[in-house]
């Protein structure tokens, strides 16, 4: 089972690369099924201090007409998203739901607010 509240020194896998950051601009929307997914963790170089450090990642695979640009998934970093979907993605019908995910703001204040519907037959 997928949890959320990593802690360190949990047996968390690094995700591989290529990365693909979710990053939709303010008031951006992307309304997608999520096919698979997974919980993990990501190095990054932070830019202020040039250190590298560890983050959070959810991986979220969708269909190509959602993104049709390989890779086919996102790599979401944002903890108040990934607080959010991980719920749902916990439930063993998650990919018979559609995610509208909604970009409010701008980075580092940004939040999200999600909506989840089922897929119409």
């Amino acid at each position: 089972m997928h949890r959320f509240n990593l802690k360190k020194g949990d047996d968390v896998q690094m995700i591989a690369s290529p990365y693909e950051i979710f990053d939709i601009g303010d008031g951006g929307v992307v309304n997608t099924p999520i096919l698979k997914w997974e919980l993990g963790e990501m190095t990054i170089n932070v830019r202020r201090t040039q250190q590298a450090k560890t983050i959070k990642v959810l991986r979220i695979f969708v269909p190509a007409e959602t993104k049709p640009i390989f890779p086919d998934y996102y790599d979401i970093t944002s903890t108040t998203l990934i607080a959010q979907l991980v719920p749902f993605l916990q439930q063993p019908d998650y990919t018979t739901k559609r995610y509208k995910i909604t970009k409010i703001g701008v980075a580092p204040t940004a939040r999200f607010t999600l909506e989840v519907t089922p897929i119409s037959a």
